[in-house]
């Protein structure tokens, strides 16, 4: 069987950050804009996962067009997998990152101790693509996990969360090109590119920022970014499958010679990785310790805001509006229902809006979005969201997300 990974040019690095935007993008508008939910969109995604890798381990080489699309798909379902760990079983990110670095060290484990390389220029048997998609699932997953985690510890905006994985997939090349180890160096920066995928999907499909000197989204939705990577990813594989530039070698043991290091320069290069490690983490230290945007006060300090039921929203655009109204719906229902995971889920979601919308909300009526702001806070506190006290009886809940509800008219 000849190698069924490409080359790992630029085209490849390219192409992998351009899926990662697209997959996260995608999902976001599926289950938010379609209301399809975060569960049956993991569902339908794992579906079509087990599908399209079902043809890639059939094909006998590497084919563009199978292969990125897997890629596609496994990026949104190691996504979603994690975002239901946070979304629905409320399972803290830090526990989420620690979780999947350990399963991802055990799937390297495995795989070395069966195959005895985890170079991507040795996938060519079944086994080792097996190995191979199992180790790119999770390193999505444990993508997602960190890079949340680390906008929660920073609360960075979307502009500025882009710099810290290109900063760090810079100094992992800058040390792969001294002479580190490469299989070290590709899978360090393979899951770097989720993070900075997501953050660049979050910046375009971000409203803009009204505060000076911040960065500001593009505003252009999910949708919108969804279409124009899904162009590129479409005009690059063309354009890789007529060039065929990205055709791995066919001869491993000539690659592995070739690509053969100094050893002395791979122990140097380790230490480097050991202090981009350390210097990362007294960077996130250091912004967690500064003053950010963060969860709602816990003191209600607007409640003395009243007005009549749809006053406070009048000004606001309609279609932001009814989006805020359908998550709310959605909460109330499950509340009465007593599904409290899919009532926590739906309110998590809403503060999520909420709180992206609030750049382009708040200007428009000042009054009305500190109306809507202080119930929004009454209604988080019930579910024990940005509070620190433990959630309250669904007839609480129920109660607060009614207030909200008619005070969005």
């Amino acid at each position: 069987m000849l190698n069924k990974v490409p080359e790992v040019t630029i085209w490849f690095w390219v192409i992998k950050v351009l899926c990662t935007t697209v997959g996260e993008s995608f999902a976001d508008w599926i289950n938010m804009k379609l209301g399809v939910g975060l569960v049956n969109t993991a569902w339908i995604f794992t579906a079509v996962f087990v599908v399209v890798l079902a043809v890639q381990l059939r094909l006998k080489r590497y084919v563009p067009f199978p292969y990125w699309l897997t890629v596609v798909v496994v990026s949104v379902t190691g996504t979603l997998y994690t975002d239901i760990l946070t979304d629905q079983l409320n399972v803290p990110l830090w526990i989420s990152s620690a979780v999947f670095s350990v399963l991802l060290a055990a799937v390297f484990g495995v795989w070395w101790a069966r195959e005895r390389t985890l170079s991507i220029h040795s996938v060519t048997t079944l086994p080792r693509e097996s190995f191979y998609w199992l180790a790119v699932l999770v390193t999505f997953a444990l993508g997602t996990a960190t890079g949340d985690w680390t906008l929660e510890l920073t609360g960075w905006s979307p502009g500025v969360s882009v710099l810290l994985p290109l900063g760090l997939i810079a100094a992992i090349t800058a040390l792969w090109k001294f002479g580190a180890n490469p299989v070290l160096s590709f899978w360090l920066a393979y899951i770097l590119t989720r993070p900075l995928g997501a953050n660049i999907g979050d910046w375009l499909a971000s409203p803009k920022v009204a505060q000076p000197g911040e960065p500001t989204g593009l505003d252009l939705g999910t949708f919108t970014t969804s279409l124009i990577f899904l162009g590129l990813i479409l005009a690059t594989v063309v354009y890789l499958t007529v060039t065929r530039s990205d055709v791995p070698e066919t001869d491993e043991a000539a690659h592995a010679a070739h690509t053969t290091g100094d050893p002395r320069k791979e122990r140097v290069a380790l230490a480097g990785f050991g202090v981009l490690a350390v210097a990362t983490a007294g960077l996130l230290v250091w912004a967690h310790s500064q003053p950010h945007v963060g969860p709602a006060p816990e003191e209600d300090n607007t409640s003395a805001v009243q007005m009549a039921p749809g006053e406070a929203v009048k000004k606001f655009p309609p279609a932001k509006v009814a989006a805020l109204r359908t998550l709310t719906s959605t909460s109330l229902k499950d509340a009465r229902s007593g599904n409290e995971t899919g009532a926590h889920a739906a309110a998590q979601k809403l503060r999520d809006l909420w709180d992206a919308d609030q750049t382009s909300l708040q200007p428009l009526d000042q009054t009305g979005w500190t109306s809507i702001d202080a119930q929004m806070d009454k209604m988080l506190k019930t579910f024990g969201i940005d509070h620190s006290n433990p959630p309250m009886s669904p007839a609480q809940q129920e109660k607060e997300l009614s207030t909200l509800l008619r005070d969005m008219g």
